[in-house]
């Protein structure tokens, strides 16, 4: 995996913090869904929700940092995370914007300190994430409007 927005992020450093966390999401194949585990960067913002207790699909999260991650052109899985585990698509794009969470609201730091791990979150699938869900959009799904909305009266 190639990792070249990084290097047109220039106010990213490694020493960048952010939040990786351990998604599980679905695939569907063949009518069945099957779970995948995904490395997904967490926003500020999305962490600060997560932590007050709304149901989240992440089992856990970690505070890092860029460097540790990415490593060269290559991406580094971190140890706490199981070796089956994948990054997610457009990782790098969603860490540097991941990355820009952070360091404009610094308190939100405090959650994970950097280095450790939290498993306490209200980890649920019941509203499952399927990836390669198509959306079928048909006529019925149009808002219906009163006959004479656009008319001028």
């Amino acid at each position: 995996m190639t990792i070249a927005a990084f290097s047109t992020a220039n106010d990213i450093t490694a020493e960048a913090y952010i939040v990786l966390g351990l998604a599980t999401c679905f695939v569907k194949q063949e009518g069945k869904l099957q779970p995948v585990q995904l490395i997904e960067p967490i926003p500020s913002a999305a962490l600060e929700a997560i932590i007050k207790g709304i149901p989240t699909s992440y089992e856990m999260a970690i505070a890092t940092t860029v460097g540790a991650v990415v490593e060269g052109d290559e991406l580094k899985v971190p140890p706490e995370f199981p070796a089956v585990t994948q990054f997610c698509d457009e990782f790098a794009d969603r860490a540097i914007a991941t990355a820009r969470s952070y360091a404009t609201r610094p308190v939100a730091q405090t959650h994970i300190p950097l280095g450790s791990v939290r498993k306490d979150f209200n980890y649920s699938t019941e509203r499952k994430r399927v990836l390669n869900s198509e959306r079928i959009v048909s006529t019925d799904d149009n808002v219906k409007q009163h006959a004479y909305t656009h008319q001028v009266l």
